[in-house]
């Protein structure tokens, strides 16, 4: 869900200004070459650095949230120690690469998905405001989910392997094995349904407060919170630490609904790794496995503070870099 909290901050961003008119060749012709090539490798970049920042973060949840037999009986801290210790200080990072592969087109088709739809609903439907960004970022994070969650799947098979106990020997292993021992195309999509479920109210949420807490937050302390922007000085936006910060609330308070579906898809998306596979073939049997046995806590929302923790610097990084990358690639 991080990848959605950072895809969904940066999809809150403003529309790029049109660009004005000018005499003569060049002009905005020339700035607004390959302008969604641009903003594509800007999202993109942004997201590969906010990931492989807390990459370490991301693999102990997953073990601890599949309650790998290793790891099990360890909270997070001292998962964070034992992991390095048992497989090495690269084994912090096991499953990165494929979620670089991820998050690359999911940050940037997220983005390019809530302008879409922002629009789509505003000028077919009628709606604006809290409800328009609610359901445009619901929509944009279900549409960047199917389209990248096969490699979430295999993300999620490599980063649970333990040293010395390798079911894959890489990503195109992954994909290949998987195909073959686990029904085809479909084999790909295990755990679809509550992502899905999840995904809905946690892209809704996170739009819905941040984009309460930034109209509230220059509503009564614009000279505090605020600043003109630097596109159009008459427009106020948030200073960036306010920014972080909103989107940091706002993570963790969609985080916290939506955390029961997670973690029924990181078991879902395990499969035949996991020892009590035949317990988990759905998302009801899943998610009523998990409570019966480890209950609320420690079951439905175990690792849920890790989340927590992850939220904040992921989103420094991320819209850092993206702001890096819009001047780089010319974007403002």
């Amino acid at each position: 869900m991080a990848a959605a909290t950072a895809a969904a901050a940066l999809a809150t961003a403003d529309p790029p200004p049109a660009m004005p008119q000018a005499a003569g060749a060049g002009g905005p012709t020339t700035r607004r070459d390959f302008y969604w090539l641009r903003s594509f490798l800007a999202g993109g970049i942004a997201g590969c650095c906010a990931k492989t920042t807390v990459a370490p973060l991301d693999r102990v949840k997953v073990l601890l949230q599949a309650h790998n037999h290793h790891y099990k009986h360890l909270g997070v801290f001292s998962a964070l120690r034992a992991v390095p210790q048992k497989e090495g200080f690269l084994g912090l990072y096991k499953g990165n690469g494929a979620m670089m592969i991820r998050i690359f087109p999911y940050g940037a088709i997220q983005f390019m998905a809530f302008e879409h739809y922002k629009t789509l609903i505003t000028t077919k439907l009628g709606i604006s405001g809290h409800v328009h960004r609610l359901m445009a970022g619901s929509m944009a994070g279900m549409t960047a989910v199917i389209c990248t969650y096969p490699l979430d799947m295999v993300r999620v098979r490599l980063a649970f392997q333990v040293k010395g106990e390798h079911t894959y020997t890489g990503i195109i292993h992954a994909f290949k094995t998987i195909y073959a021992k686990e029904g085809g195309f479909f084999g790909f999509y295990r755990g679809l349904m509550p992502t899905i479920l999840g995904m809905a109210p946690y892209a809704g949420v996170s739009f819905f407060t941040f984009g309460t807490l930034k109209s509230v937050g220059l509503s009564h302390a614009p000279t505090l919170l605020g600043r003109p922007s630097s596109d159009n000085p008459n427009v106020l936006v948030l200073k960036t630490h306010v920014n972080l910060l909103c989107g940091g609330v706002a993570g963790a308070i969609a985080q916290t609904i939506s955390y029961p579906f997670d973690v029924t898809r990181r078991r879902m998306q395990l499969g035949t790794v996991l020892p009590e596979f035949e317990k988990c073939l759905t998302m009801r049997d899943t998610m009523k496995y998990v409570y019966g046995h480890h209950g609320i806590r420690k079951g439905l929302y175990r690792g849920l503070s890790l989340n927590y923790i992850r939220c904040i610097p992921s989103q420094a990084v991320a819209f850092t870099t993206y702001e890096l990358m819009k001047q780089f690639f010319h974007l403002n």
